[in-house]
């Protein structure tokens, strides 16, 4: 089965749409992907519920949605090939949706919001082991062809790890936060702020950095430089990762990423507190921090079962 046309959305669903991402934008401070994936989350199901309905469905007609009608909406979604875990998020998206829309356009939106979501095995972050951790950071610097770009690129790499820094937040500095203090202010997602202790290790690897750096700074220019000078984009340290794992034969799962869950998971090992990383993680949920105590625990098992085989 093939998804509806988007284009079957009435004029009255697309203004209903337009408004709910305004307000995720403006007020909730959403970021542009996120924004991105409401928007192509909603147009499906708006698309699917105006071809379900027998045309096009208004902001009337979607007061009246049903239960039964949710679940051959899910159905049609599993049919194309959705897995568990989108489907999931699509519904969160649609449930979101509804309560912006049953706020403002007086209707109860029961049926929506109770529609259960699908299970799904949840995906546990896989970090590195410390060693490996280590020789990423002592390796990054030999994949480029300029010293100040294997600088720049151990600097970043250790501000992932050293910081627990997301991608965005790391190439999101400024020369106006060199050099680092011993605790850095970031804005993560949804514009909130946390407060981030520094290592002397990141502070060092930052500062090696700027004084190799043949581009000139600004308060406002961006602290981590392309080549010609632009802002360092996400995709360069992604390619920078992807050859350091070949070159040490680490698995693909060493993504940046997999560096910030290293960090919250030797912290978690050397007996950090689980509220406090989720403070220096800017997590908005402790459910989130809490996948990385199902890590630890699995880890544990791994050990024991390595130790005590069963006859």
């Amino acid at each position: 089965m093939t998804a509806p046309d988007s284009l079957s959305i009435s004029a009255g669903a697309r203004d209903a749409l337009a408004g709910f991402l305004e307000h995720k934008r403006a007020l909730d401070a959403a970021s542009d992907n996120t924004i991105k994936a409401y928007q192509a989350d909603i147009s499906g199901f708006l698309a699917f519920m105006a071809v379900h309905l027998g045309g096009e469905a208004g902001r009337g007609a979607l007061a009246h949605v049903t239960l039964s009608d949710m679940r051959a909406w899910m159905a049609m979604e599993r049919d194309t090939g959705k897995s568990a875990r989108s489907l999931a998020r699509a519904l969160s998206a649609v449930k979101s949706f509804y309560t912006w829309l049953s706020d403002r356009d007086g209707f109860d939106a029961t049926a929506v919001l109770s529609t259960r979501s699908p299970k799904f095995a949840s995906k546990l972050p896989r970090p590195l082991a410390p060693d490996a951790a280590k020789e990423v950071l002592d390796t990054a610097a030999l994949q480029a062809r300029h010293d100040w770009v294997g600088a720049r690129d151990t600097a970043v790499v250790t501000l992932l790890y050293g910081c627990g820094l997301r991608i965005s937040e790391a190439l999101g500095l400024t020369c106006a936060d060199a050099p680092l203090s011993d605790v850095l202010r970031i804005t993560g997602k949804g514009n909130k702020e946390r407060l981030v202790p520094v290592l002397p290790a990141a502070r060092d690897a930052v500062e090696v950095y700027r004084r190799l750096s043949p581009h000139p700074e600004a308060p406002d220019a961006p602290l981590f430089r392309g080549v010609r000078g632009g802002k360092l984009g996400a995709r360069q340290v992604q390619k920078v990762m992807e050859q350091t794992r070949l070159q040490l034969g680490l698995p693909a799962t060493a993504t940046p990423h997999a560096l910030r869950h290293s960090f919250a998971t030797h912290l978690l090992t050397a007996g950090g507190d689980l509220r406090a990383i989720q403070e220096l993680l800017g997590h908005a949920s402790l459910s989130t921090t809490q996948a990385y105590t199902a890590l630890d625990t699995t880890r544990l098992i791994e050990v024991y079962d390595a130790a005590h085989p069963r006859a």
